[in-house]
Formats: structure tokens, C-alpha cells, sequence
């Protein structure tokens, strides 16, 4: 169920939703991998954007996970300044998919 005011726009058989997403997920997962610094949860940060990277592959992705995903994403990485505009540009891809559910 969408929410109110969201409709699904396709380009060809796509989704532009989810071309959007995987857009954002592809370009952070760029930047994080050309960054020298090290920082301790680069791996979580790594691991969710391969899974939003996954789920983008395979349909529209459920909007639940996410959101869970942008928020590990965003504590992993959120300290990273070089990165900050992409972690936005992936923010605003999952904002496309509607609300966040209700805890």
C-alpha cells in the first residue's frame, strides 16, 4: 500500500524510484570505497549499501528495511564529512518510497 499522494512512475519497465535509489546507493558506495581514511564502522556502512545495492536488483524493495538500512548507513557514516552529500542523495532516494512505518 502507497501512501497518500505517492504513485509509482516507471521508465520503461523501471521503477524511477528504485533507478533513483540504486543512482544514490552506487555513487556513495564510490565514495566510500576512494576515501583513504579508515573509520571503525566503515564495514556496517559497507555491508548496507551492498544490501540497498541487492534490493535494488530485485524489485521494489520494502520500505521497512530501508529505512532500517539508511539508518545503520547513517550512524556508520554520519561523522564523515566527505561523505555527507551522498548519504543525503540516499536519504532522499528512500524518502521517495513514502513514510517510514509506525513504530
Amino acid at each position: 500500500m502507497r501512501s497518500l499522494g505517492q504513485r509509482q512512475v516507471t521508465v520503461g519497465d523501471e521503477d524511477v524510484r528504485v533507478a533513483a535509489l540504486r543512482i544514490a546507493v552506487s555513487r556513495l558506495r564510490r565514495q566510500l570505497a576512494v576515501l583513504p581514511a579508515d573509520f571503525p564502522d566503515r564495514d556496517i556502512a559497507e555491508d548496507e549499501l551492498a544490501s540497498l545495492a541487492a534490493m535494488t536488483a530485485h524489485g521494489v524493495p520494502e520500505v521497512p528495511r530501508l529505512y532500517r538500512s539508511l539508518l545503520l548507513i547513517a550512524g556508520a557514516i554520519g561523522s564523515v564529512s566527505a561523505l555527507s552529500r551522498g548519504l543525503t542523495d540516499v536519504r532522499h532516494a528512500v524518502e521517495l518510497f513514502g513514510d517510514p512505518p509506525p513504530r
